[in-house]
């Protein structure tokens, strides 16, 4: 049994995988971590998960944690140590939001599980591939090498685990396939993979950069960065927070649950009208972009909340794109299994929702690294 931890700054998601088991374990999230009369710190999250886990925590084996950015130390999951740890408070300014969580959970759980292996799975992994022409911003070559400036994308644990899922569902092998992948959720990014290669991203540096999100601004001008200080009077922290947390969907209109943007806009309200269209123009954008980078497009894949669950985006967001071979058949997208086709008949890129499992591929992850361990005569 592998226990998968997934630590934000205030918050402990969790669930206990199976290898040996199809579906999902039991699971949840510990929130308001922190917070004056909630749950004091990282290791106190961790009491209430082994309380809420307490019939299974004798059968855990290994402890897996989701780190968001491995920077350009870390391109494939790591066995923690100390020396892991340090290399990682070192990788705080590269994502100030979220490793910072993410190594407390790493502390708070070799604290009170010391005599497992713990292994550090990172969101940026999987795009360590990204070829030099994608990966480099056309800034001054030595400034972005001394401060680790480039693209390294993110979500790359649920594009791994969608490619390979897709590739099962269309009867090919993954190494023969071109793949758009869309992971839409409150975070948002989407991915070309090649062969089963990430050759270009949406998201930079930062989970800033690329689609709309829920309360994240995605492609945006820098000089309204400037703009924003010099004309609003705003310092940095004020304008960091507008566009990661006030911007988006919520920005738009109000709200970053797709839900809400989708009623306000079926009861008339311009303002959510004006947020579908640009969320649904943004990937769009990218679809037409990617199918460039790739020169051919076998398939086309959305997942995550609100690509797996949401019929309008999927049918908005590649609307227009027939001439390319790219359909979607409106009764296979309105309802059907988890995972599935939604392109019509006989169309020549396949369109297809597939159900993602980021927990599922971590302890994957957990279990290659410590096969890696074992020696060969071992095994």
């Amino acid at each position: 049994m592998i226990l998968v931890l997934n630590s934000g700054s205030s918050s402990l998601k969790y669930r206990l995988v199976d290898p040996d088991a199809s579906g999902p374990g039991p699971g949840g999230v510990i929130a308001r971590i922190g917070e004056p009369g909630e749950v004091p710190d990282h290791r106190a999250a961790l009491e209430q998960v082994f309380a809420a886990v307490a019939q299974d925590r004798l059968a855990v084996s290994a402890v897996g944690h989701r780190i968001v950015h491995g920077g350009s130390a870390f391109r494939e999951p790591v066995l923690v140590d100390d020396a892991v740890v340090a290399v990682l408070r070192e990788l705080v300014p590269l994502a100030p939001l979220h490793n910072p969580g993410g190594i407390a959970g790493i502390e708070a759980a070799r604290e009170a599980l010391p005599n497992l292996p713990h292994v550090a799975v990172f969101d940026t992994a999987f795009h360590a591939t990204l070829p030099d022409a994608a990966a480099t911003y056309a800034i001054d070559r030595e400034t972005a090498a001394r401060y680790g400036i480039r693209r390294y994308g993110f979500h790359g644990t649920s594009f791994e685990f969608v490619a390979s899922r897709a590739a099962a569902l269309l009867g090919r092998p993954l190494r023969e396939l071109n793949l758009i992948v869309l992971h839409l959720g409150n975070g948002a990014s989407a991915a070309a993979i090649a062969g089963g290669r990430s050759v270009e991203t949406s998201m930079g540096m930062s989970p800033l950069e690329g689609l709309v999100m829920g309360t994240r601004c995605g492609d945006l001008d820098p000089a309204i960065v400037f703009y924003l200080h010099r004309a609003a009077g705003m310092d940095l922290d004020a304008v960091e927070d507008l566009l990661t947390r006030h911007s988006g969907l919520a920005g738009l209109c109000g709200s970053n649950d797709i839900r809400d943007v989708l009623a306000a806009r079926a009861a008339g309200d311009e303002s959510a009208s004006v947020a579908f269209d640009v969320y649904c123009h943004r990937i769009r954008k990218y679809v037409g972009a990617y199918h460039a980078v790739l020169g051919r497009v076998d398939g086309i894949v959305f997942t995550a909340g609100i690509g797996e669950r949401t019929p309008e985006i999927r049918a908005a967001c590649l609307d227009g794109l027939q001439m390319w071979g790219i359909t979607v058949d409106a009764a296979r997208n309105l309802d059907g299994p988890p995972t599935r086709m939604i392109s019509e008949a006989g169309a020549p890129v396949a369109v297809c929702v597939v159900q993602t499992d980021e927990e599922r591929a971590i302890a994957d992850h957990v279990l290659a690294v410590l096969a890696a361990r074992v020696p060969a005569d071992r095994q």
